[in-house]
């Protein structure tokens, strides 16, 4: 006797790839309805007024690796989807007053590294090729199910690529730098462990080969988006929208409901109950599995498995209000572009970069973060008024939970020490903020639910990479419980703002709706 069902799927988070996958099943003449928490969809990748007449990315923050094709299957920009390409890509100002610049030119970027050394500018071109022929080694997989490193492995033998894919799983980001560099501000400029944290590791380049994925991005695709990176997420549910999409926001799914087994439904905090034939969970896998599920529903190994997934790696957002730009001229002969402060790094070297890891693993806030400092008004005027501006600081790293004290207590005191390191290079900038907040691990997990404010839901480790995301075996964006799935960033290929995830997710389950469809109505 076949059963009636609200919706064919619910998909439970309006994040970008929650959004994304939404679209996809609608594409395929699935009746979707998405659910979100909050007032507005986004999730992490939002534009928010944090503050009265300025507008502010207030999670992610830079558009690099949105998937083209993703961007042409909902047609975003028709929908108001506009990019503001970087030139320079990057500015990273030194406390003894010297500068460097990063261009989309090779040549123009060498220019600038010789002003440091010229050895380090005859090897800036080979870095990039390195970093070319790595992502070439995953790229290919980004909106297919991942390999596992035995499957890749075997793919390269006998190539010129088995050595290049031993060399990324055994060394570490402070050797390669080391080795294709000489000069200790070059190597500030290049050092990144990203969620591996410490870039002595053995296998810290291997997960990095992710974010330069963004080699082959769309250079129209890739920059400040207008708007705030809400402007993504928006374009996505206009989109959505016109395929058949419902969306359905301040929604808080609070349990997957479970019948013989299998997923039939949600259950809203307010106690509405929702069928469907499948759920599919944009909310990051501890979240899903062992609170909107539990281990009620899931096979004791699993859930055992699950407690233990990787979310230690935490950051610090910065948000304020200026009344003007900051002065960092003081790292520049003759006039700033304003244009160069879209974009700025500070990492004098690779021990700044060691040290604010090593601090916040001991339970420490960074005394010098490395920070990634965005003022993207000077390319947007839609973010606030003329004249004014809005900055945001990505800062590196933050102990999820604080050795000393909480983040309640402690987040006025580590703003002052942000701002602090900021002043060292732009010294009125106390003089320009109007207003401003930090935003600590767990005010992001707050804000948008992802556990210990894990900004890609899991870490990205090589254990939590490829094919051993989120977990090893269980890799097909299906869970345990049949009819419940995954879509988000702890899923392959992993954060970032790509939609691969919710891409793959909804390919996926439309490879095996005949037979789920057939089985729901039996």
């Amino acid at each position: 006797m076949a059963t009636s069902r609200d919706y064919d799927a619910i998909v439970a988070g309006g994040g970008h790839n929650g959004l994304v996958c939404a679209g996809y099943l609608a594409k395929a003449g699935l009746k979707v309805l998405l659910l979100e928490r909050r007032s507005f969809v986004g999730g992490a990748v939002a534009t928010e007024e944090l503050f009265s007449g300025y507008r502010l990315s207030s999670c992610s923050y830079i558009c690099h690796l949105l998937q083209p094709k993703i961007i042409d299957d909902f047609n975003l920009r028709q929908h108001g989807f506009e990019v503001y390409q970087l030139e320079p890509a990057r500015f990273q100002p030194y406390p003894d007053g010297r500068s460097l610049m990063l261009w989309d030119s090779v040549e123009r970027s060498r220019e600038s590294i010789a002003k440091f050394s010229m050895h380090d500018s005859d090897a800036y071109p080979k870095w990039q090729a390195f970093w070319h022929r790595a992502a070439e080694l995953i790229y290919p997989y980004f909106l297919r199910s991942p390999p596992t490193l035995s499957e890749l492995a075997a793919k390269v033998r006998g190539t010129a690529n088995e050595q290049l894919l031993d060399r990324l799983l055994t060394t570490s980001m402070k050797d390669l730098v080391t080795e294709f560099f000489d000069s200790d501000a070059v190597r500030g400029a290049f050092i990144q462990a990203q969620d591996v944290g410490d870039p002595a590791v053995s296998g810290s380049a291997w997960c990095y080969t992710y974010i330069k994925c963004d080699m082959f991005s769309r250079p129209a695709d890739v920059g400040i988006v207008k708007g705030g990176m809400g402007s993504i997420t928006q374009a996505l549910a206009d989109s959505i929208h016109t395929l058949g999409v419902t969306i359905q926001t301040d929604a808080t799914v609070e349990q997957v409901l479970i019948e013989q087994g299998q997923a039939i439904g949600v259950r809203l905090q307010d106690g509405t109950d929702i069928t469907s034939r499948i759920v599919v969970s944009n909310a990051d896998p501890k979240q899903t599995l062992l609170k909107m599920v539990g281990d009620k529903h899931l096979p004791s190994e699993f859930f055992r498995r699950t407690t233990r997934l990787k979310t230690n790696t935490g950051y610090l957002k910065f948000h304020a209000a200026l009344s003007r730009l900051p002065d960092f001229s003081q790292s520049v002969a003759g006039d700033i572009d304003p244009r160069c402060l879209a974009n700025i790094k500070i990492c004098p070297s690779i021990e700044y970069y060691e040290r604010s890891w090593n601090d916040a693993r001991q339970g420490r806030p960074a005394d010098e973060p490395v920070m990634e400092i965005q003022i993207p008004s000077v390319y947007d005027p839609t973010l606030t008024a003329e004249g004014q501006h809005v900055m945001s600081i990505w800062a590196l790293y933050a102990p999820v939970r604080l050795s000393e004290g909480t983040w309640d207590s402690r987040r006025e005191e580590v703003a002052e020490k942000l701002v602090d390191v900021v002043s060292r290079y732009a010294p009125d900038i106390r003089d320009c903020i109007v207003d401003r907040s930090l935003f600590t691990p767990i005010d992001i997990q707050r804000r948008v639910a992802m556990t210990d404010g894990n900004i890609r839901h899991l870490d990205m480790v090589p254990d939590q990479f490829l094919a051993s995301r989120p977990l090893q075996g269980w890799s097909d964006y299906g869970t345990p419980v049949p009819g419940l799935y995954l879509c988000g960033a702890g899923t392959h290929p992993g954060g970032e703002v790509s939609g691969a995830p919710g891409h793959n997710a909804a390919h996926s389950i439309l490879s095996q709706w005949q037979q789920l469809d057939s089985n729901s109505r039996l």
